[in-house]
């Protein structure tokens, strides 16, 4: 549009003046569509399910009901993780004032064990193809074995937990408890089909046209009908104090900044006043002791861990050829091993890690230790204490007093009995500038 065709003045104003309105209008109607557009709050969950994994959720759902989202999309990959933890997401998850959708994504993903919990426990519960879920059989702490009645216990608890959702969800209740009882496991396609699951989808935008006009009801009752297609994505990334404890809480991190803890101090108290190794070993320790008091962690491996200090200690003093040594190394293994009493492998040290990390401390502590009490055993060869013990020559007659020549320099000095001159001598004692030696 151009008003150049306008001669006059004020044909000219008419005409900016109409174009100037029909950009408000424009401006308006596009504002007002945007304002309108649903909204939907998306984070994703690939790691195992810890307390940060629960906290950032509730975090999320908080997010959403502030803004008034449409929906929280939870995507999904995890080998599972800690019961507590899976409780307090499945809590947000029901009391939501947002529908929840739990999506296991991308193809080759899994929602394993608590990840299967969750799954069941969504508003809208759906994976993409090539993936699976299922295996929720509670898993003995550490690997240790369980009495029956314990077991049956523990089993009927979970099982339990299952159903007071599944149910009111209008899921297969008997099946998703056979995951419990029975660890069984499913594809994508057979969840569908047997009504784990509610829809396939191969990615979010196949997701939301499935969901588009659907009505879902609440875990309270509600119902409520879905508008997705087209809808604002409100990524939630972690914040820095979540990505920094998500990092640290992993058991083989927790256990390596452990162990640069432990031979920071180490290395500080070998070398007193060095400042530097204490401030890094007493930083690196309280962050793990940080981490490891948000994992199911047994304290009594940390005997083993002092034990294995203990040994490196005792190899370096008294040279056992090693036995101490290899002893030590063993020790911090083990204690490696059971420091994390996680339910899943993926929550424990695993083997490589906790052999990776304490056979090159082991060394490097013997090493250290060794220097340390080699130079206290050594004779000090500097100051007055340098001088005794040294050889000297007479350079006069020492009866009872005369000049000797020690390390290079003329001393005074007196000897008990008489010295001649040219005679080679031995410091006994300094006495302020003068020395008393005696014959050698």
């Amino acid at each position: 549009m151009s008003c150049s065709r306008w001669s006059s003045t004020r044909g000219k104003v008419g005409c900016w003046l109409r174009i100037t309105s029909y950009l408000l209008f424009v401006a308006t109607i596009l504002v007002a569509s945007s304002a309108f557009a649903s909204t939907v709050v998306k984070i994703r969950l690939d790691d195992t399910i810890q307390p940060i994994s629960a906290e950032y959720v509730d975090r999320t759902i908080e997010h959403a009901r502030q803004i008034n989202a449409d929906a929280v999309l939870i995507e999904i990959d995890t080998p599972g993780g800690l019961v507590d933890s899976t409780r307090d997401i499945i809590h947000k998850i029901l009391v939501s004032p947002v529908p929840v959708i739990v999506y296991v994504a991308p193809a080759g993903a899994r929602a394993a064990s608590a990840g299967f919990f969750i799954l069941e426990s969504a508003d809208v519960a759906a994976m993409a193809s090539g993936t699976n879920t299922g295996a929720a059989h509670p898993v003995e702490l550490g690997g240790e074995k369980m009495d029956d009645v314990m077991k049956t216990k523990v089993e009927n608890d979970s099982a339990a937990f299952m159903r007071s959702f599944v149910g009111p969800r209008g899921r297969n209740v008997q099946l998703a408890e056979s995951a419990v009882r029975e660890s069984k496991s499913w594809t994508d396609q057979e969840a569908l089909k047997n009504h784990l699951i509610d829809i396939i989808a191969k990615d979010q935008n196949d997701l939301f046209s499935q969901l588009q006009g659907r009505m879902i009801k609440r875990f309270d009752g509600k119902e409520v009908k879905l508008d997705l297609v087209g809808a604002h994505i409100d990524e939630m990334p972690m914040t820095l104090r979540q990505r920094i404890l998500d990092f640290l809480v992993d058991p083989n991190i927790a256990f390596i900044v452990l162990a640069i803890g432990a031979l920071a101090l180490y290395t500080e108290f070998n070398h007193p006043g060095a400042i530097v190794p204490g401030v890094v070993g007493v930083i690196f320790i309280l962050l793990a002791l940080f981490a490891l008091n948000l994992l199911p962690t047994r304290y009594a491996a940390f005997t083993l861990i002092i034990a294995a200090f203990i040994m490196f200690v005792l190899e370096a003093k008294f040279a056992t050829h090693g036995v101490l040594g290899l002893g030590g190394i063993a020790l911090l293994t083990l204690g490696g091993l059971l420091l994390v009493d996680g339910p899943i492998p993926q929550m424990r040290v695993n083997l490589w890690t906790a052999a990776g990390v304490s056979i090159p401390l082991g060394v490097i502590t013997v090493f250290l230790m060794g220097i340390a009490l080699r130079a206290r055993r050594n004779k000090v060869v500097t100051g007055e204490q340098g001088l005794i013990g040294a050889i000297g020559e007479a350079r006069t007659d020492i009866d009872p007093e005369g000049k000797v020549f020690v390390l290079g320099e003329l001393w005074n000095a007196h000897a008990p009995a008489r010295v001649g001159m040219g005679d080679h001598v031995v410091v006994r004692k300094v006495e302020g500038l003068e020395l008393e030696v005696e014959k050698k």
